[in-house]
């Protein structure tokens, strides 16, 4: 039996550090600034400066959320946001989004 063990192992760890490659983020210059916050990657925010978060709770879509939190970025006077996640509360239509903010 334990022979059995050893290669089921190797095969978690071979596989375990496969992921690791997979999460890896290589910095991307940012979009040019416009008179809009503009939604950007992880991968873009290396150069930038985090000015915030925000929230929306919205009834409606999951663009309506997006939408929110751009109006919201917007008015902080963010130039660029990542939206964290944006997600479908317990009630259905009912949408919750948090950004990080960044200028």
């Amino acid at each position: 039996m334990t022979f059995l063990r050893r290669p089921a192992l190797l095969l978690l760890l071979v596989a375990l550090n496969g992921c690791s490659h997979l999460t890896q983020t290589v910095p991307v210059a940012p979009p040019a600034p416009t008179d809009k916050a503009q939604e950007i990657t992880r991968a873009q925010t290396s150069t930038l400066t985090k000015i915030g978060n925000v929230t929306a709770d919205v009834i409606g879509s999951p663009m309506d959320a997006e939408a929110e939190i751009q109006r919201k970025a917007d008015a902080a006077g963010a130039r660029y946001y990542v939206i964290m996640f944006n997600s479908e509360t317990i009630m259905p239509g009912r949408w919750y989004s948090q950004a990080i903010l960044y200028r």
